[in-house]
């Protein structure tokens, strides 16, 4: 069954928020945060009694890592369309650096959760956030699921348009700094990145309170 339905069946829940971030383990550019809420009461009968999660305009959607490029553009206006509410929201690498990873993540994924209760006129019910640490601290029940990416069709949506959004965001910077590859390696710790930043220093995109010159971190 769909997190979201046993969440539901519960707590008594209608919107549910699924919440996912990108950028984590990058050397440049954002940490990013999406948000992606379901209006359970939308979804098709046959799907709320059979709790097989087979809704089918998202059916297919998956973890943005589990997805190419060109299917997570594909997916990313059906998941605008038939979600109640969507928010894609940034921290900067300055924020990282001034106040840590998870502050900052916390601060893009407030700001977008603020970003759908104004869309929807009122908060959502319940989040579900991807991992084991809360690192929201918002205002409404919040439920942590390791590998909910995976398992909640709301929280692999969001990871989609966070996704998307970021990769956007960077191919757009890697104009501006063609000698790192942002267009292809988005940021994260490459070999050839690595080398760029030793050869040219590190822009005002790098996260400069990370330690920039240790061996290629682990894939994207």
């Amino acid at each position: 069954m769909l997190p979201e339905l046993q969440l539901a069946a519960q707590t008594g829940s209608r919107y549910i928020a699924g919440i996912d971030e990108v950028g984590r383990g990058a050397l440049a550019g954002p940490v990013t945060v999406g948000v992606v809420v379901i209006d359970l009461h939308m979804l098709p009968p046959a799907v709320k009694s059979s709790g097989t999660g087979v809704w089918q305009p998202l059916n297919g959607v998956r973890d943005s890592k589990l997805l190419s490029a060109a299917a997570r553009m594909r997916w990313q206006p059906s998941i605008c369309e038939h979600a109640e509410a969507y928010s894609v929201q940034h921290s900067t690498p300055q924020i990282i650096d001034a106040a840590g990873l998870s502050a900052a993540l916390g601060a893009a994924g407030r700001a977008a959760l603020s970003a759908v209760h104004e869309q929807l006129r009122r908060p959502v019910d319940y989040v579900i956030l991807d991992g084991v640490h809360d690192w929201l601290h918002a205002e409404v029940p919040v439920r942590t699921m390791p590998q909910a990416d995976t398992q909640a069709l709301s929280v692999a949506c969001a990871s989609v348009l966070a996704k998307v959004k970021r990769d956007a965001l960077m191919t757009e910077l890697a104009d501006e700094h063609p000698e790192f590859g942002w267009g292809s390696n988005k940021g994260y710790g490459s070999a050839a990145h690595r080398a760029a930043i030793s050869a040219q220093g590190p822009t005002e995109h790098h996260r400069r309170s990370w330690n920039l010159g240790l061996e290629p971190l682990p894939g994207l």
